[in-house]
């Protein structure tokens, strides 16, 4: 009877056993599919910088679109799927599309095409600009780029997306979505005191490019409309979206006060002024003319507007920065040239440059001609500015082995060789190029004669980039220009012509576009591994360098011996000579020997580094969680009581 009851009991746990399996595997599909009706539209995103989540600027761009927009996406993911980086880029893309496609309301409508071989899909990429990535032998190609269209058949495209620029993504669609969704060319106000404009068109079948016309405005013709303002105007037209200033020197009050309304009421301007414009030479007749020459204005400035907006040109200064100087070759007599680090010639790259804006981030290199700096004013508790809260961003800016130098200098020539010699580092980096946004006041907060009504102060953030460098826009600092059968042929040596395109670009955009920042990556370098690779890549370089030293120095030696040899002395100096070589070579062998060793120190503690990240990532987490489970199985079973059966 014991036994049956048993039996009973041990049938009856089974099936409540079973009972309970079968209502949580119903629970565990109730739930799914009610989380799917109740929350897909919800998304949690964790991530650094919250790379998933679109920026409240990209979502009000998209609020505002008032006819479709149709995105279609081309990816190999057939092709590319091999290749983890680019199909893990690939993954990343798409689900931020399918994020632009959902917030829109239906105005964005995106198709996702996987282009076979040969195929009319194919054909279409290739048709809509999209860049072919060759694959194996050369003949199969993969594709990875956007094109979008509105209702008007205007297209924009991203011929391929670069997994290094994915810190821009989002800024790269939303200006593509942007564009889509205004139709109107952007014109560009250029107010200068350079011949940059030239005279007629030298090729009568291309008249946007005027004899004489400097290559940069040549280019910024290309993409948007460009018309030219007298530097004595009252009044900034209506029509202009961004105010491109180059050098407008010497200004009136009058158009100091309509640069400061347009600003004011939500026109953005692009700034170049200059304490020194080597392209600003005087007239020939001043030149032969030392008192003309001294007094000719060849700086420019807009102090009273400056200050308004919370900086300052350091009037009078030049920044020299010797691990930016360029290389100039200088004439010291009898013919010969030396080759010599102009430290007032900037040549400009990555480290100088703010990462975070889309104005500098994509740029290579910047070379400037005697360029000025800014100062960053802060504003007193009591004074009217205080309340008005800005932000300036320093855009470009020289290294900390930087120094300021007089104008004066400048005027007469200068000595580049002299100046590399009294160089002495003022320890700070100097401000070159920065941004202004936010709410400003008027520099003229009573106005001025004759203006009854004005504007005192901004309703919406300003929008102001600031450069101290004219000279760079020149063709001589970046660029060079030669003519074949009447047409210009350019050969860039730098990327002024990008900084001043990505300047434009973003400030003719919406205030929502200007107010995107870089984001986060969705790969995150293993930035100790890059660390201790560059510091023994530095290591290295620098015991190469002193290799090369003694070369150079073993050289000289055994050349100043050929030149005493001569007379009864030739067989001794021939031994000083196999002397030196022995030595040399000897101290050749051991210096080669500290290379490899330094080369094999690096492999063996980034090997080293390599295994513990792996252990890390691999093992170090489920043999946490092993652990942890032997030691609840331990404890558990210590506190089970023993039962007894009576007998």
């Amino acid at each position: 009877m014991e036994n049956g009851n048993s039996n009973t009991s041990f049938l009856g746990k089974n099936i409540y056993s079973i009972s309970g399996l079968v209502i949580a595997a119903v629970l565990i599909v109730v739930i799914n599919l009610f989380s799917n009706l109740i929350f897909s539209s919800v998304r949690l995103d964790l991530t650094e910088g919250n790379i998933y989540s679109l920026s409240d600027g990209t979502k009000n761009i998209i609020d505002k679109i008032d006819e479709p927009i149709t995105l279609r996406y081309y990816f190999s993911s057939k092709l590319l799927g091999d290749i983890p980086s680019v199909s893990n880029y690939g993954k990343r893309v798409k689900e931020l599309l399918v994020e632009y496609e959902k917030i829109s309301a239906g105005n964005i409508k995106l198709i996702i095409v996987d282009p076979e071989p040969f195929s009319e899909q194919e054909d279409q990429a290739v048709q809509y600009g999209i860049q072919a990535l060759p694959l194996g032998d050369g003949r199969t190609k993969a594709y990875f780029g956007l094109i979008g269209s509105n209702a008007t058949d205007k297209e924009a495209v991203i011929a391929f997306f670069q997994a290094e620029k994915e810190d821009s993504l989002e800024y790269d669609i939303t200006k593509l979505v942007n564009q889509l969704s205004d139709n109107k060319k952007k014109v560009v106000g250029l107010m200068t005191s350079l011949p940059m404009v030239g005279g007629a068109p030298s090729n009568p079948m291309m008249p946007q490019a005027a004899a004489g016309e400097w290559y940069i405005l040549t280019q910024l013709k290309q993409l948007f409309e460009v018309q030219t303002l007298e530097t004595s105007v009252e009044k900034i037209p209506d029509n202009i979206d961004v105010l491109l200033m180059a050098h407008a020197k010497s200004l009136s009050e009058k158009t100091q006060f309509a640069i400061d309304q347009f600003v004011l009421k939500g026109g953005h301007l692009l700034v170049f002024v200059d304490p020194f414009s080597e392209a600003d030479a005087p007239p020939a007749a001043a030149q032969q003319n030392p008192q003309m020459a001294m007094n000719a204005v060849r700086d420019s400035n807009l102090d009273k507007l400056f200050k308004a907006w919370g900086i300052e040109l350091s009037a009078g200064k030049i920044v020299a920065d010797r691990l930016a100087a360029t290389r100039v070759g200088v004439n010291t007599g009898q013919g010969a040239v030396q080759a010599v680090e102009y430290i007032a010639w900037l040549t400009l790259q990555a480290d100088n440059f703010n990462t975070d804006d889309f104005v500098t981030n994509s740029l290579k290199t910047v070379t400037m001609g005697s360029a000025g700096h800014f100062n960053i004013l802060e504003a007193a508790k009591d004074s009217p500015e205080a309340k008005f809260n800005k932000t300036i961003t320093p855009l470009i800016q020289t290294s900390k082995t930087a120094m300021e130098l007089e104008q004066m200098q400048f005027r007469f020539g200068v000595n580049p060789i002299g100046l590399l010699q009294k160089f002495v580092s003022a320890d700070k980096k100097f401000n070159i190029a920065v941004r202004i946004n936010g709410l400003s006041q008027s520099a003229f907060p009573d106005g001025i004669e004759g203006q009854t009504d004005s504007i005192k102060q901004s309703t919406q953030p300003i929008n102001v980039i600031a450069v101290a460098d004219t000279d760079m826009l020149e063709d001589k600092f970046w660029v060079n220009i030669q003519n074949f059968l009447g047409q210009k042929m350019a050969m860039p040596r730098a990327n002024n012509d990008a900084f001043l395109i990505n300047a434009i670009d973003n400030l003719s955009g919406s205030n929502d576009l200007i107010s995107l920042r870089t984001r986060g990556r969705s790969s995150k370098p293993f930035t100790t591994v890059v660390a201790l690779k560059r510091e023994a890549e530095q290591k290295f370089q620098a015991k190469e360098k002193a290799l090369q030293t003694k070369l150079n120095q073993a050289e000289q030696k055994l050349n100043a011996l050929q030149q005493q040899k001569q007379g009864q002395n030739a067989a001794i100096l021939s031994l000083e000579q196999r002397k030196e070589i022995e030595d040399f070579r000897a101290q050749q062998v051991s210096t080669r020997k500290e290379l490899r060793a330094v080369q094999h120190e690096l492999g063996k503690s980034i090997e080293q580094l390599g295994t513990t990240l792996r252990f890390i990532n691999i093992a170090l987490i489920p043999l946490l969680i092993a652990v942890f489970a032997i030691f609840m199985g331990v404890r558990r079973s210590r506190r089970t009581p023993v039962l007894v059966t009576a007998k």
